[in-house]
């Protein structure tokens, strides 16, 4: 049985692309469980980030075959009927493995050596496991990848520094304001990415934070955790004049703002800027906003500029944390394995 990958990422697609192909949540089990039914692979798990969308998967077939039918899967599960052009990348052992490795160890990540993708990675792997559909071959797999990431966040410095989309997300701010201090926020979305980046404005300085969300119950909570409010979904506009920083981060199929719902409101502030954190895909904000006077708007794309700055500080680190990988990559696959498939593995590029 081997391992394939199938997906598309920052590096291969834009925004605008990536949450086309985005899964929601409480969608993910019937995806896989439809993988599985239809005979495509034997086992599977989805990943769906703001950065990423990506099927692992194991097949006791021809991973020739399989990589086609996952393609077909998701073109067909999210009615995409355009042209791709490269955006897609397919794998086969050993890159597949090697991927997984690199994925869960922040190496493949927007903000090089970032932590948040590991628990992403371990959610998308609980959920697929208590849903029926690993197996032998998925469970070691991602147990390695777990135990590679570790052994890189412990035995190199490829995690120094700033190195979440909170924290990167904050320095963007600072470089709108001269300073945090007094700023007032509002996060739309109670999610760990909304949380991790108010907590990261709050230890900035930021004078206080107030929380909205669909479960008002679960914007209550996260309000008291961070010694701010909470108001209703459908009244935060109310606080319109006195916040300077919007972030956020729902799960939302359409846009929670656009320019028709804020432009009526800017007058309330003269002419103090707002910035506009939109660290949802898909996004939470119509990029015409963008257009109005005193609005600074920054997408998850936006954030690769300063991500940029961190890999130039991390360069010296990558050869050793891929050699890393390369070597647990192949204490993994059996040398059988690597027999079977040519001993080159299979890497099919994009499409």
């Amino acid at each position: 049985m081997s391992v394939v990958t199938i997906g598309l990422s920052h590096h291969t697609a834009p925004v605008a692309l990536r949450e086309r192909f985005a899964f929601a949540e409480e969608a993910v089990p019937a995806a896989l469980a439809k993988i599985r039914a239809s005979g495509i692979a034997e086992e599977a798990v989805i990943l769906s980030t703001c950065n990423r969308v990506e099927i692992y998967a194991a097949t006791n077939g021809d991973a020739r075959q399989c990589l086609p039918a996952l393609k077909n899967f998701l073109l067909e599960h999210h009615n995409f009927r355009d042209a791709l052009q490269g955006e897609l990348y397919q794998l086969g052992e050993p890159q597949s493995i090697e991927h997984l490795f690199k994925v869960a160890s922040g190496l493949d990540s927007m903000v090089l050596g970032e932590t948040e993708i590991l628990g992403q990675l371990k959610k998308a792997y609980d959920v697929a496991l208590q849903n029926g559909s690993t197996g032998g071959r998925l469970n070691k797999a991602f147990q390695r990848a777990f135990n590679v990431a570790k052994h890189i966040r412990t035995e190199t410095n490829i995690q120094r520094g700033s190195v979440s989309v909170a924290s990167v997300a904050v320095e963007m701010a600072e470089k709108i304001f001269d300073t945090l201090n007094h700023r007032r926020v509002i996060v739309i979305g109670a999610g760990e990415t909304s949380e991790k980046t108010a907590r990261a404005l709050l230890s900035r300085g930021a004078h206080s934070v107030i929380v909205s969300n669909r479960s008002h119950e679960r914007a209550v909570a996260l309000a008291a955790e961070l010694g701010g409010q909470a108001v209703h979904f459908d009244e935060w506009p109310r606080e319109f004049a006195s916040i300077d920083i919007i972030v956020s981060s729902t799960a939302a199929p359409h846009f929670v703002l656009d320019r028709k719902r804020l432009e009526p409101l800017l007058p309330l502030r003269g002419h103090r800027p707002l910035l506009l954190i939109d660290i949802a895909v898909p996004r939470d904000i119509d990029p015409e906003v963008n257009l109005l006077e005193n609005v600074y708007l920054y997408n998850i794309d936006d954030l690769q500029a300063i991500a940029d700055d961190y890999l130039q500080q991390r360069k010296g680190e990558i050869a050793r944390c891929e050699n890393i990988i390369r070597e647990k990559a192949k204490g993994l696959l059996q040398p059988s394995r690597m027999n079977a498939i040519g001993g080159n593995g299979l890497a099919f590029g994009n499409e």
